[in-house]
């Protein structure tokens, strides 16, 4: 009996300790390698370079074998850039970057962002190219010696980092002066690229078995059976992205000024004076990250002046249209960039600037005629109000007008009950006319 009890306690200590020992013996066995996946489709800017550096540190602490971001931009701010391309060159895990889907483009910041990888790949049907550096910061506008010294940097800078990456330095070189451009098949030809991949699938396979070079030595990237955890953007994040975009900071700013305009010309309303506030603080943190001029700012500040004027001037016209054409042109001139994807987009300009300009003379228009308006109260709204003669009236007398008894005087006698409107106020009393 002792003997049978004894070994059912064995048989029940055995089937517990048996499912903690067999994950353990099959740990190094099964355990299948994890990349996690970013997206960057848009201008390179500091939050895009503050997302960039969070899931490279976030993907280090959760022990991803890689990192592969996604990549598709038109270029951005040179800092933006060195921020990313330093945070790559020492990431402590391998980053790959893959300038995908088809139709896609790595241009100018793309460029050095892409042959900073330890992997650098490209799907059929994207370029790459046209890295030459642009005038960025406040004012605009660099004189010659100015741009050879920032071409020079920037020439040294790209080719050093082609140079740890095995990258042609001739070709990167050619990026930065000439704007040369290429499509993803002779990028791969010339040594740009690593890889030329037509999904994420494909990429995966090839870059199995790859030795890529960290800070900590060598390693061998193992895809095969990769399990991929995509990692999107998070709301604040994508918020601070969307205000860095030259459209949509424009948008705020001409919005913030509407609203405050038109708080000032209507006091009291408080709903447009808080959107135009907080429009207004938003466009200015956005501007911090754009290559604005203040020229433009100023001609757009003296539109509005001119708008208020109108208000206050009666010049028949000629202020407002002073100032749509300020506006015009402080828009033409607010981002001081070669660079399309720092300057605000025509499609975007263009009907903006006729629904603001059409927004201020609208307002400008209601309080013209507000002002115009025959008044309905006090002394001036009394005159031409009829009324009817309560007594007879001749240098003194009674009359009811609407609502009320005056004193009333007339220069020719009023009989009793006659209809009579008033031609002048004084004091109290009022001097009448018989209808």
């Amino acid at each position: 009996m002792f003997k049978k009890r004894f070994v059912i306690i064995l048989l029940i200590l055995f089937s517990m300790i048996l499912p903690v020992l067999s994950p353990c013996s099959s740990l190094g066995e099964d355990k299948k390698p994890v990349y996690d996946i970013i997206t960057v489709a848009a201008t390179i800017s500091p939050p895009i370079a503050t997302y960039i550096l969070q899931r490279i540190d976030e993907a280090s602490k959760e022990g991803a074998d890689g990192l592969i971001i996604l990549l598709d931009t038109p270029g951005g701010l040179d800092l933006a850039m060195r921020d990313i391309a330093k945070g790559i060159l020492n990431a402590p895990l391998p980053v790959i970057v893959y300038v995908s889907p088809s139709g896609a483009r790595a241009a100018s910041a793309g460029v050095i962002i892409t042959v900073s990888a330890h992997v650098a790949a490209m799907a059929p049907g994207t370029n790459i190219g046209a890295a030459h550096p642009v005038g960025i910061g406040v004012g605009g506008g660099m004189d010659k010696t100015m741009k050879e010294k920032v071409e020079n940097d920037a020439v040294a800078y790209v080719i050093g980092i082609a140079k740890k990456r095995g990258k042609n330095e001739e070709w990167v070189e050619k990026a930065v002066r000439k704007s040369v451009s290429i499509p993803a098949e002779e990028a791969l030809r010339l040594k740009v690229i690593d890889f030329l991949a037509t999904d994420l699938n494909q990429l995966l396979q090839q870059l199995d078995g790859k030795e890529v070079s960290l800070k900590s030595g060598q390693k061998i990237l193992k895809t095969k059976g990769a399990v991929t955890h995509e990692k999107k953007m998070g709301i604040r994040q994508g918020i601070l992205a969307a205000l860095s975009n030259p459209n949509i900071a424009y948008i705020l700013f001409l919005m913030g000024l509407a609203g405050l305009y038109f708080e000032f010309a209507h006091p009291g309303v408080i709903l447009p004076g808080i959107v135009g506030g907080i429009s207004l603080i938003l466009a200015f943190f956005a501007m911090q990250t754009l290559p604005v001029n203040y020229a433009g700012v100023l001609l757009i500040l003296f539109a509005i002046i001119l708008f208020i004027a109108e208000v206050k001037v009666m010049s028949h016209g000629i202020l407002t249209i002073g100032g749509i054409i300020s506006l015009i042109m402080g828009s033409l001139l607010l981002f001081d960039s070669p660079d399309p994807a720092l300057r605000v987009s025509l499609k975007v300009m263009i009907p903006a600037l006729i629904v603001i300009s059409m927004f201020f003379a609208g307002v400008i228009a209601l309080v013209l005629k507000a002002q115009m308006r025959k008044r309905h109260s006090g002394r001036e709204g009394m005159i031409s109000a009829e009324g009817e003669a309560v007594t007879d009236i001749h240098e003194k007398g009674k009359v009811f007008i609407r609502g009320e008894y005056w004193n009333a005087w007339s220069d020719k006698a009023v009989e009793k009950g006659k209809k009579i409107r008033v031609i002048e106020v004084e004091a109290l009393s009022v001097k009448v006319e018989e209808v």
